[in-house]
């Protein structure tokens, strides 16, 4: 796969370079290329927002011509080479890719293109422009090319702007909001400007109850009979004969609410009344005092599109349902000529409540283990028909050192039992208002895992972590994460004779082992720009900040013991805090140039003098620097004298890292990538074990740098993602040796989901 891609470019190279810049020969007999279109303004008066209104002008110069890159016209030339007898593979794959069908002089209609200029400068207030198109053939090269000139007179300046008067009550809402209009005395005639004024209007309306109206139903009339100098006043009026029901508010008669709706099939006829609300479920599905909450529409309020907006957001919000639609019903029978009654119907189309889940992946480490983990999945949707979610999760995985020598046959075991549960609610001692989180209630998380993880000839390490905490949504795309309790145990026992010789070899490594408490808090910020596709530019930024130890130091207090203990245990005491920032920029319709810098940081102090080993940064593997494997990079400039026990020494408490990636369409579903990737960890302190692991000044110079290509298959955001890559700089070398790009030992590497 790679000498074909490889030969692809190649081939692309040659033929753009040589041959894309003549297309002339491909012409038919009687036919010129058209080359594009130009607009200029003359005018004896300023224009404001001059270079804007030429770009919309711009924008109507109606076709477009076939795009040109330095000169060159790959696209088109592709076009042609497939329309031969006998294309070939790589033309007809090139030509499906970036191929375009030529536009000639013969599509281009220059009056047509003068009317839309014309309407285009009216609608910004330029009347009684005109406009001149001027065709310029070269038969000699075969391309046309058309030139408008657009002459514009003075434009039309608003000198008020007001509303007709009239002794609905409409008119009365209307006319408060005026002041508010973005139209103002002295600016120009904007038809774009009128409607999204109208569109302003119908807003405001619709969120004071007025759920019929129409922004159609709005008209604008301009006056120029009563002003010299090109002036207009602008009046704003009803139409005429418009329904009655259009201009009167509603109110909510009454909230039906369906929480365990099926598309298609009966609605529950069981009715429960709660907090002024109609619950429809044969049986408890959700229980009205945990849904009502997340219910804002209330009866005998005014409909406002808003509070409907917020009420299907918090819903869906729940996790539990696929589905929220929320149907309004105008109740004819007891509308009265001043105020009109809605029925508020709210479906909500529950997600199947229980579901399993299995994973299994094959795993490859730098020190020569491989083997399959196995990870199953449970998850229950509702548990306590409070839209609780449990969530449980079994691994197992087993490795075996490969290839030959005295360490063959080793292995390693790992199992590991996590389980969540996620109130999607507030379990907090002082009760808030529902309407206290404008944007989305706060969830409440708890979880308990348990991990065990076995090393032949070296050692059993054992933990236990709880948390307990609360995340939330303040807006689309911020998200926050406060876990105010936070524990992990760790005990590392039936260490073999050789395990503990590396340990009182390295007072660093051992002491990073030793601290077997880990008690503290968490906050997470999270800024998520991406979820946003339609734009060009995306950001996406998460900081977390990790506090430990504290409270239990202030608690066990200033013993003579050095280090502290709390329940017998040495406690770690640590301030650790890092950024990962990440910005897209999208290049075409599927294709984007993603990049990421991340810098983190951990600070022991009081009873610890290291991080503890569960907490130290490290570098290298699928979602890091792909050209190393996982944990086989750093710390600095360090060199391990084995790779059987590089494992654990290789991790630090400073990270840096930064990656790019461009990322385009092959094949429907199939996307390539080609990347780089830079990093490495230090330690702030020097570790003799560890030479050269310390941070300086020339940190720039020990990073480890690499870069490769992939494949990823994404199926509905669903991505298996496979990447080759080698390193171009490798720090652990000396110096002078560094780099040199290692292609003949790649890495590769096998993922879910895209590593940034």
């Amino acid at each position: 796969m790679k000498i074909y891609l490889k030969n692809i470019i190649l081939y692309c190279l040659i033929v753009i370079l040589l041959q894309a810049c003549n297309v002339k020969k491909f012409i038919p007999e009687g036919k010129l290329l058209y080359t594009g279109s130009s607009v200029s303004l003359n005018t004896d008066t300023t224009i404001k927002r001059r270079a804007q209104l030429k770009n919309e002008l711009q924008a109507v110069l109606l076709p477009e011509p076939n795009n040109k890159i330095l000169g060159m016209r790959p696209s088109l030339y592709f076009y042609y080479k497939a329309q031969r007898e006998n294309p070939g593979f790589i033309n007809k794959f090139l030509n499906k890719k970036i191929g375009e069908e030529p536009v000639y002089g013969s599509d281009v209609d220059p009056l047509r293109v003068e009317d839309l200029i014309k309407n285009r400068l009216e609608n910004r207030g330029f009347f009684y422009s005109t406009v001149i198109s001027t065709v310029n053939r070269n038969e000699k090269n075969k391309t046309m090319n058309v030139d408008y000139t657009a002459e514009i007179p003075e434009p039309y300046i608003l000198e008020k702007y007001m509303l007709d008067t009239d002794t609905l009550q409409i008119y009365k809402e209307i006319n408060t909001n005026l002041k508010n209009s973005p139209l103002s005395e002295g600016m120009r005639f904007d038809l774009s400007a009128l409607k999204l004024e109208r569109e302003r209007i119908d807003q405001n309306l619709k969120a004071k109850g007025y759920y019929n109206f129409n922004p159609g139903y709005l008209i604008f009339e301009a006056d120029t009979n009563q002003y010299q100098k090109k002036k207009f006043g602008l009046y704003l009026r009803l139409k005429k004969d418009i329904p009655r029901k259009s201009i009167i508010p509603y109110k909510i008669g009454s909230v039906n609410v369906y929480p365990n709706y099926e598309v298609g099939s009966d609605s529950a006829t069981t009715k429960t009344r709660y907090a002024e609300k109609n619950v429809f479920q044969n049986e408890i599905f959700f229980k009205p005092k945990r849904l009502d909450p997340y219910i804002l529409i209330e009866e005998g309020k005014l409909y406002e599109p808003e509070t409907s907006r917020n009420t299907a957001r918090r819903l869906s919000n729940i996790g539990a349902y696929k589905y929220v639609n929320i149907n309004y019903r105008v109740v004819d029978s007891i509308t009265t000529d001043s105020l009109g009654v809605l029925e508020a119907n709210i479906y909500l189309s529950p997600l199947s409540k229980r579901s399993l889940s299995a994973e299994i992946r094959a795993v490859t480490k730098s020190n020569g283990f491989a083997g399959p983990s196995l990870a199953l999945g449970y998850t229950n949707r509702n548990l306590f028909h409070g839209g609780e979610i449990l969530n449980l999760t079994g691994k197992f995985g087993y490795e075996v050192q490969m290839g030959g020598g005295a360490q063959a046959g080793l292995n390693s075991i790992q199992l590991g039992v996590e389980g969540d549960i996620i109130f999607p609610r507030l379990l907090f001692p002082i009760n808030f208002d529902k309407n206290f989180f404008s944007y989305a209630i706060p969830k409440t998380k708890a979880s308990l895992g348990l991990d065990y993880l076995s090393r032949s000839k070296l050692f059993t390490l054992g933990s236990i972590s709880t948390r307990f905490g609360y995340l939330w949504n303040a807006n689309r795309f911020v998200t926050h994460e406060f876990n105010p309790i936070s524990l992990n145990y760790v005990n590392l026992s039936n260490t073999s004779q050789e395990f503990q010789d590396i340990l009182d070899d390295n007072p660093f490594l051992q002491s990073s082992f030793n601290q077997e408490f880990i008690a503290g808090l968490t906050y997470s910020f999270t800024y998520n720009g991406l979820v946003d596709q339609s734009t060009r530019h995306q950001f996406f930024v998460n900081t977390t900040l990790d506090l430990a130890g504290n409270l239990i130091d202030a608690i066990s207090g200033n013993s003579q013991e050095d280090p502290q203990t709390f329940l017998n245990l040495r406690y770690a005491q640590y301030a650790k805090a890092d950024v990962d920032f990440r910005y897209h920029f999208k290049t075409g319709e599927d294709s984007k140039i993603a990049s990421r810098l991340f810098a983190g940081y951990g600070k022991p102090y009081g009873n610890s003098d290291v991080l503890a080993f569960t907490k130290q940064y490290y570098t290298g593997g699928p979602y890091s620097v792909r050209a190393f494997n996982t944990r086989s990079l750093g710390p600095g400039t360090y060199t391990p004298p084995s790779q059987d026990d590089a494992y654990f020494d290789q991790a630090g408490n400073i990270r840096l890292e930064a990656n790019v990636e461009y990322r385009f369409p092959l094949f429907p579903y199939l996307y390539g990538a080609v990347f780089a990737d830079a990093g490495n960890v230090w330690n702030t302190e020097e570790n003799g074990n560890l030479e050269g692991g310390e941070f300086s000044s020339n940190f720039i110079n020990e990073l480890g740098i690499g870069t490769g290509f992939g494949l990823r298959i994404d199926v509905q955001s669903f991505v298996i993602r496979i990447d080759l890559a080698a390193p171009i700089h490798d720090p652990a070398l000396p110096e002078g040796q560094r780099w040199e790009f290692d292609y003949a030992n790649p890495v590769l590497n096998f993922a879910i989901g895209y590593p940034f």
